[in-house]
């Protein structure tokens, strides 16, 4: 194996055409917690295509006080406010981060006052709701992009590289897993995770999203057929059904993906792919504040490929900014999150039916 060839050629961005810009894409930052203030606005800030001008809360001395911290966000507003059009003059684009099953109404207002989405993953809480979604974009002719970090993460993109370039000869099988001591990361039994209603799901909703979608993403293809089993065991996961989550994804051409997930386990997340040649492997994999590793078996040889070490959150923000200064349609559209959204709900139906469900 020539590992000179390996670590040469490969452009993280291969996707960007614009790298600088007069007009920077403007953010509405919706829901003010954690994720927002200490992932996603430095990384918004960090980047050169996009900037944070609003904050919007259900709490306006919270999202005050943020805003007094940033050089560059001009308004801080009440989710009603938003709902009204407050500050609509001041933003080009969304960023949605609110618990999962309030996506909607504000995918539905941003779209009717024709600002561009960018929605954290799962879309929504239900099949239809995440329908809907995209009903009201396609109506308002609304860019819509659900915020899946690995389509721009290094690791991914050049082991999605090494598959396409025959390395591993044919793949067959995917081994993901994400887990994480939920209750240790977020020490609140109240939080919306833990909540049904709000979530949609727990383990396989929240984190098995990103062994699933990441499978797909490096081969290129969607299940055809699912069987899984799910568990809650402790009682703070009584509200949901998935402390512990396990699946087998079906994809064409007799290529299958065994994913895991937990929110009561060690903190761990890899994922790999066997082919009849090789063998890629990132480890680790989906949590934005490890320095990710990429592995590639072949010809009886094992390698660390090297890569530059990213932000994830400011490759995405980048990616989704450029699409728009570009007028170039994001690769996880509306039609590419229901997918997943889907798939999840069969896991959860295989496990309490006890059979295989086929996808549509």
């Amino acid at each position: 194996m020539n590992v000179d060839a390996l670590t040469g050629g490969f452009d993280r961005r291969d996707w960007q055409e614009q790298t600088a810009t007069d007009n920077p894409v403007r953010f509405a930052m919706i829901g003010v917690g954690w994720w927002t203030t200490e992932q996603a606005m430095p990384a918004v800030d960090a980047g050169d295509l996009c900037e944070t001008t609003v904050l919007v809360s259900s709490d306006r001395e919270k999202a005050a006080d943020v805003a007094a911290d940033s050089e560059t966000v001009e308004h801080a507003i009440t989710y009603e406010e938003f709902h009204d059009g407050a500050a609509s003059d001041a933003y080009d684009a969304v960023y949605i981060v609110t618990p999962n099953a309030l996506h909607l109404p504000y995918v539905e207002t941003a779209a009717e006052l024709d600002k561009a989405i960018l929605c954290e993953k799962p879309m929504e809480a239900t099949i239809e709701r995440a329908e809907r979604m995209v009903e009201v974009c396609d109506e308002h002719d609304a860019t819509l992009m659900i915020a899946y970090r690995m389509h721009t993460e290094p690791a991914v993109r050049r082991a999605k590289d090494l598959i396409d370039e025959g390395y591993i000869g044919e793949p067959l099988f995917v081994h993901g897993n994400m887990t994480e001591p939920i209750l240790e990361l977020v020490p609140d039994p109240d939080q919306w995770r833990l909540d049904g209603e709000l979530s949609g799901g727990c383990a396989v909703m929240d984190i098995g999203i990103y062994p699933l979608n990441t499978s797909r993403f490096l081969l290129d293809a969607d299940p055809v057929a699912v069987r899984g089993t799910v568990a809650s065991v402790q009682e703070e996961f009584a509200d949901v059904p998935d402390e512990h989550g396990a699946f087998q994804l079906d994809f064409p051409g007799h290529v299958y993906a065994v994913c895991t997930a937990s929110q009561n386990a060690h903190l761990d997340s890899h994922i790999s792919v066997l082919g009849t040649e090789g063998k890629v492997r990132v480890e680790p994999a989906f949590y934005p504040w490890d320095d990710r590793a990429l592995q590639l078996s072949h010809e009886g040889t094992t390698v660390e490929i090297d890569f530059e070490q990213i932000d994830q959150m400011e490759e995405e923000f980048e990616y989704f900014a450029h699409c728009l200064l570009t007028d170039t349609e994001p690769y996880a559209d509306g039609e590419h999150g229901l997918v997943d959204i889907n798939t999840i709900k069969s896991v959860y139906e295989a496990s309490e039916t006890e059979s295989t469900v086929r996808l549509d």
